[in-house]
């Protein structure tokens, strides 16, 4: 689950990590209030979840209550398009009145989980402000890189070496290391899955702050916090992805034209891969699960229907838990039901495949029935193309 900064500002505040004075508003009223409050020099920045924000128009800095009541009134409400929100853009419904800062050094600070190592990794660099990935290509001996034991935690001379990694006046080594301690602290107790703040700044006169800040939660604990998950706001969320999980149904919108309806994760993987291998993209992630039932085959096509860019439906089931033939029997029924008109591509294997085969060439839907995951995905292709 992602979060605004806003928002995480808040949490780190919790947790003992500096971040600049600022207030959440909703209005142009509100923002002339916030910018009368804190006295000085002052910075608007939207709300959404994505970056590329300040390149696009969605951050813009503010000497006086009125200007910051002038630039929130440009902000609120307006369709933001950066490189991360795809170009339907994201509406702004909240922006963040924050003191403006003078800075004399940004920095690069993020924690993730390691797959490899199923470990905590701190990565940080003295090249803040930019993507990392920019940093990583073009200048990696400015990355460091300290592993957590999750079984120790992370020790204070991790955090000791990381901060003299960094190239940092001695003044605010302690400060750092400090910060560090804290964010490892926030991320184990609220079992974040990202924590990156980018840039962490030193100003002129010599504060430490977190000014910018992105989290991501990991869905499968958030029974365990409650006060984290009130903070989800749907609205940043695609609606066909929440429909999805209210049907037990794994969806992420893509941009492509080939909807797959397919049962297991490395599955779909491999789906979406092989449907670019042939020359299309596909347009969603959809893993029915290991049951692939009549009700969640009719869920999956209605999820999938609605999306206009689909022009084509890919079906790849393994039948294992679950017998082909009775998906093949739930794909009728729901392709009868919603009336499906666009082409549908089934593959299925496993147990009784050769019976759910002969059941959907049967069918009085033109069914387009391959012989394995290349065949159905070079048809797919084939259909989408013509």
């Amino acid at each position: 689950m992602k979060i605004h900064e806003y928002q995480a500002k808040e949490l780190f505040a919790e947790f003992g990590i500096p971040v600049p004075e600022g207030t959440v508003v909703t209005t142009p009223e509100e923002a002339y209030k916030a910018a009368s409050e804190i006295g000085k020099r002052v910075v608007v920045k939207a709300q959404i979840h994505a970056g590329g924000r300040g390149k696009s128009g969605g951050i813009k800095m503010a000497s006086t209550p009125e200007e910051t009541k002038a630039k929130a009134e440009e902000i609120l409400g307006m369709t933001l398009v950066t490189h991360q929100t795809g170009p339907e853009g994201k509406l702004v419904s909240k922006a963040l009145v924050e003191e403006a800062l003078e800075i004399e050094k940004e920095l690069y600070l993020g924690m993730v989980i390691d797959r490899e190592t199923s470990r905590l990794v701190v990565i940080a660099s003295e090249e803040g402000g930019v993507e990392i990935e920019v940093v990583a290509a073009e200048s990696p001996e400015k990355i460091v890189k300290e592993f957590i034991d999750p079984g120790t935690g992370m020790h204070a001379f991790q955090a000791r070496k990381t901060a003299f990694g960094l190239n940092l006046p001695k003044t605010v080594l302690r400060d750092v290391t400090r910060l560090l301690m804290n964010l490892h602290r926030f991320f184990v107790e609220t079992d974040a899955s990202l924590a990156e703040i980018n840039p962490l700044v030193i100003t002129k006169d010599g504060r430490i702050l977190a000014a910018d800040a992105k989290i991501n939660f990991d869905n499968n604990a958030l029974s365990k916090h409650p006060e984290i998950a009130r903070l989800r706001d749907l609205n940043e969320e695609e609606a066909t992805e929440i429909e999805a999980a209210e049907h037990d149904l794994s969806y992420v919108k893509l941009s492509g034209r080939v909807g797959c309806m397919v049962n297991g994760a490395g599955l779909a993987m491999a789906t979406m891969d092989i449907i670019q291998h042939f020359g299309a993209m596909p347009a969603n992630f959809l893993d029915v699960g290991g049951a692939a039932s009549a009700e969640r085959v009719e869920k999956a096509f209605t999820i999938l229907l609605s999306d206009t860019n689909v022009k084509v439906v890919l079906i790849n089931i393994f039948g294992g838990i679950v017998r082909c033939d009775r998906v093949a029997n739930g794909v009728i029924e729901a392709a009868k039901r919603l009336d499906v008109k666009i082409p549908v591509v089934v593959r299925l294997a496993g147990t009784n495949s050769d019976i759910a085969a002969d059941i959907l060439n049967k069918s009085d839907l033109k069914f387009t029935v391959a012989k394995n995951l290349a065949d159905a995905a070079r048809k797919a292709v084939d259909a989408v193309n013509s």
